[in-house]
């Protein structure tokens, strides 16, 4: 069930990198750590992370839900106390108050209510008692709620034997009172400059290739296209305004294709210095796609689209077949358009292939995926459910290319993020939201590794990931940096 896994390197690594952007610090003298909370960017998880101040490494890391405003480490025990929360947006201040354990890494959220409470202010009084400013319930009929909150103590004998979810809305009853809400990024901001002066924020990778002479393309929130060099230093950028997520590589691997947004079009520029070579106008949105004969390809844009790289076909779902009420797949054949249309040119003739879901009473979101040699798909997705995701909702599927017929099916709990295809290892790599890497034979779907990817002693999740090579893996992290991996 195990297979090799080494990360080899870490590129465009920094200090705090694990934090993003900081907007909360409190340092612990005594031991010699500093708590950072982080802004990330777009749909991730905030994230608190812990280092030893003698060398900045990363010792423990939580992932929170709402945006954080205090931070209190425990006097005597390896705790650190997390208070987060923010306005739902039409009447309750919702959070979570949540405790680190410095030594095991594990994380317990302990407000009983599956909302909580906005936590604005945490502070030890000794090892038993911790005292909470709390922002109101809601606002209803009450203005001041964005001014003033509540002063609760919470008193545990062993805060570390404190179970989940303990923490009944009872005891945070309190006074009420004045309570402000300082914005600690400025002086997080300085106190970390003050540490090392190598610190940049950074957004989750979206995509990442490798070219030939070992320079890599990574596709950033800040840019469209970024070209680091093997020595990691960024060879040149294109900055991500006006511009999509995703970029291809031309088939004579001297420039790069990237879909800009508006006006919808398609931008070529040179692999050397990133320089514009041209440009044209789309008739419409499209995302851009890789494919297996080389240069690029168009698709519908469609929200949720299955997004399959380097196809012999090119792949949009959902789209409803005439007189047929179930979603279903459907494909072009590019290479029908002359060379020198692509990617500029969309294909016009899909044909219908399968029912996007093999199961009729469930209703299937696609997700990344890969196409075989033999033209079979492997693709993750969710099952639909008003409820949210359930246990085993999410999957990862491989189906023939004559009807869809499922060849086997992976599920788990959590979605995946990234997913490629090593040919020579017949092997299939999946990245997970919740740090998992996963690796499954593409021939039976058979588990040969499963387990956290970590990075010094914390998890990192993976948002892309692509097999540059046979036994090789290439990934790009919520933090901004990537990992390049032997298999």
């Amino acid at each position: 069930m195990t297979s090799a896994f080494r990360i080899d390197r870490v590129l465009a690594d920094r200090p705090f990198a694990e934090a993003c952007d900081p907007v909360l610090a409190v340092p612990d003298e005594r031991r010699g750590l500093l708590a950072v909370a982080g802004r990330a960017v777009g749909p991730w998880p905030q994230p608190v992370a812990v280092y030893r101040t003698a060398d900045l490494a990363c010792v423990a890391l939580a992932r929170c839900r709402f945006p954080v405003h205090a931070l209190a480490f425990h006097p005597d025990l390896p705790l650190l106390a997390i208070g987060t929360g923010s306005y739902d947006g039409g009447y309750f201040f919702e959070g979570e108050l949540l405790l680190l354990d410095l030594e095991s890494g594990a994380a317990v959220s302990l407000f009983e209510h599956w909302s909580g409470r906005q936590v604005l202010g945490l502070e030890w009084l000794d090892g038993r008692s911790l005292r909470l400013l709390l922002a109101p319930p809601d606002d209803w009929r009450d203005r001041a709620a964005w001014q003033e909150g509540h002063l609760a103590e919470l008193h545990r004998d062993d805060w570390r034997a404190v179970a989940p979810a303990s923490v009944p809305p009872a005891e945070l009853a309190g006074p009420r009172l004045a309570v402000p809400r300082p914005d600690g990024a400025a002086a997080a901001r300085l106190l970390l400059d003050g540490l090392h002066s190598g610190r940049e924020p950074r957004g989750p990778i979206g995509a990442v290739e490798e070219l030939a002479d070992g320079r890599l393309l990574l596709a950033t929130p800040e840019a469209a296209v970024e070209c680091r060099t093997p020595s990691d230093t960024v060879a040149w950028s294109l900055r991500r305004e006006g511009y999509g997520g995703e970029f291809a590589v031309a088939a004579d691997r001297r420039s790069v294709f990237v879909r800009a947004a508006e006006p919808p079009s398609v931008a070529e520029h040179s692999l050397t210095d990133g320089s514009l070579l041209a440009r044209r106008e789309l008739p419409g949105r499209f995302t851009l796609v890789a494919c297996a004969d080389g240069p690029p390809a168009l698709v519908p844009f469609r929200y949720g689209d299955l997004r399959i790289r380097r196809g012999r076909l090119v792949y949009t779902a959902p789209h409803r077949r005439p007189s047929q009420s179930e979603q279903w797949l459907v494909a072009a054949d590019p290479s029908q358009l002359p060379a020198e249309d692509r990617p500029y040119r969309p294909s016009d003739r899909y044909r219908g292939c399968f029912p996007l879901s093999w199961d009729p009473a469930q209703t299937h979101l696609p997700g990344p995926g890969v196409e075989l040699p033999d033209g079979s798909l492997v693709y993750a997705g969710t099952v639909h459910d008003g409820h949210g995701l359930q246990p085993g909702g999410s999957f990862v599927v491989r189906r023939g290319p004559a009807d869809g017929t499922p060849r086997w099916v992976f599920r788990t709990d959590r979605p995946a993020t990234a997913l490629d295809l090593d040919v020579d290892r017949d092997a299939v790599h999946l990245a997970y939201d919740d740090a998992e890497l996963v690796t499954l034979s593409a021939t039976d779907g058979t588990v040969r590794r499963r387990g956290p990817l970590t990075v010094g002693r914390v998890a990192v999740v993976a948002t892309a990931l692509t097999v540059p090579g046979p036994g090789r893996l290439l990934l790009g992290t919520t933090d901004g940096r990537v990992l390049s991996c032997t298999t």
